[in-house]
């Protein structure tokens, strides 16, 4: 079941909300995780025993390693917990990845295992291990109720694709968190926004790209239509997401962080870094790169600890080397900057810094949307016409005029160009208009998204596979 469903929309949502507002207090969380275990049922049945034996193994080395009266004995308890749960997760993600590679290196012929992957598991492995590690370091109080900590766990806002829900950041809310009618209305609000960005802009790109994979003929103009809408497709899908998450967690009286902050203005790929998928980036920060020293090591130390991070943080998204070469592509970059590029990109005018970012996303998605090295070589040296292809053709020029108006519209949309531009409007006069037709035009968007979906103009998010 995905957010972005007549199911979801119509069915599921309203009668979980019903429901959930109807009984008291003290009754809240179970319904919550009922209603979490129904929603990873529906679309993985098979594997709703894995995340039970998930939450089960978590709870019980949870309090384990907070009644261990030797810190020894709690780090070997820990230590167990992690390699529970990346074990897991590379037998289901990563096997067949292991196997092609040995086979090939190796020269062996070791059968692939049948083994589908279950949706989400990279996301809620990283949110038990954080909170093990956060218990170990005593960041956060061991949840002594089973319920609660499964609830945390299984929590369908953020349950398949994100952000990735710290404990900390929640701990007070399991217990005791605020239902208001204006948090409701943020949230139901910022749902809308995604789910518009999701099936109006994303998936509208999405198309294009599948027109230029299943092209006759290529063009500079097709690849560049390519790369720009792969680019905002992945930004638009995955950001989508993570607003709704955010806004159902409103809606059932949780403040989840932001995962996104418009990283398509900033100025240099460090500061891209700080805008995008930032609870991935703030996890392997604080449970990867500062534990193995950060920067207070030497120089070489401290240019390995970067390339661990953000090698992982490609095999993290994908068991495939595009994933992993895409890691490795920005962890070079980033290196490049804190040695001497940052300081030259802070001194330049912040047109070029910007462009400067673009180019270099748009190539890695270019890398991470790629179907082997050749495809990816060859996408990326079509925006120079490597190949002896056409600067243009009809069909690329059918394909750009089609879509100028979405892609202008996504450009726009990435950037907070109309959100301060009506957070300016808002501390005037106009504020009042604004107030009268903000839930009309969300009343709108919802209709027209409903449209889309019944229409069949639907994609499955791109996070799902990760």
């Amino acid at each position: 079941m995905v957010f972005s469903s007549i199911t979801f929309l119509f069915y599921f949502l309203p009668i979980v909300l019903g429901v959930y507002y109807i009984v008291p207090k003290k009754l809240k969380n179970y319904i919550l995780l009922i209603a979490s275990l129904i929603f990873y049922f529906w679309g993985e049945p098979k594997y709703i025993l894995l995340m039970i034996f998930s939450i089960i193994s978590t709870y019980i080395f949870g309090i384990l390693i907070s009644k261990s009266k030797s810190k020894k004995a709690s780090k070997v308890f820990l230590t167990l917990s992690i390699i529970i749960s990346i074990g897991l997760l590379i037998y289901f993600k990563y096997i067949n990845f292991i196997i092609e590679n040995i086979n090939l290196w190796l020269s062996r012929k070791i059968d692939f295992i049948y083994v589908a992957l279950p949706i989400g598991i990279s996301f809620y492995t990283f949110q038990m291990i954080s909170y093990l590690i956060d218990v170990y370091r005593k960041d956060a109080k061991v949840q002594k109720n089973i319920f609660k900590l499964a609830m945390y766990i299984s929590l369908f806002p953020q349950l398949i694709a994100g952000p990735i829900v710290r404990y900390t950041t929640i701990e007070e809310q399991l217990e005791n968190r605020k239902h208001t009618i204006q948090k409701f209305s943020l949230g139901v609000r910022r749902f809308i926004i995604g789910l518009s960005k999701k099936v109006l802009i994303a998936n509208v790109l999405g198309e294009l790209c599948n027109a230029f994979l299943g092209a006759n003929e290529s063009s500079v103009l097709f690849y560049w239509l390519y790369a720009i809408s792969v680019m905002l497709q992945i930004y638009f899908d995955f950001s989508g997401y993570s607003d709704m998450a955010i806004g159902l967690g409103k809606m059932f009286g949780f403040d989840f962080l932001e995962n996104f902050n418009y990283p398509y203005i900033a100025n240099s790929i460090t500061d891209f870094w700080r805008r995008w998928h930032i609870s991935l980036s703030s996890w392997f920060r604080d449970y990867v790169y500062i534990p193995l020293g950060g920067n207070r090591v030497s120089k070489i130390k401290w240019l390995r600890n970067i390339m661990i991070v953000w090698l992982l943080t490609g095999f993290w998204h994908g068991a495939a080397w595009n994933f992993i070469l895409w890691g490795i592509y920005f962890g070079i970059f980033l290196i490049i900057e804190k040695l001497f590029l940052g300081k030259y990109l802070e001194k330049i005018p912040k047109v070029f810094s910007h462009l400067y970012v673009l180019l270099l996303v748009m190539i890695s998605f270019l890398i991470f949307n790629g179907d082997g090295v050749n495809q990816i070589m060859q996408n990326i040296g079509g925006l120079v016409g490597i190949g002896k292809i056409p600067l243009a053709t009809p069909e690329s020029i059918y394909y750009f005029k089609s879509y100028l108006l979405i892609i202008v519209v996504a450009v726009i949309s990435a950037t907070p160009i109309v959100k301060n531009f009506l957070n300016k409007k808002q501390e005037k006069k106009a504020g009042k208009i604004i107030n009268i037709l903000e839930p009309v035009t969300l009343i709108v968007l919802l209709i027209i998204c409903t449209g889309y979906i019944i229409d069949g103009s639907f994609n499955p998010f791109l996070y799902f596979r990760f």
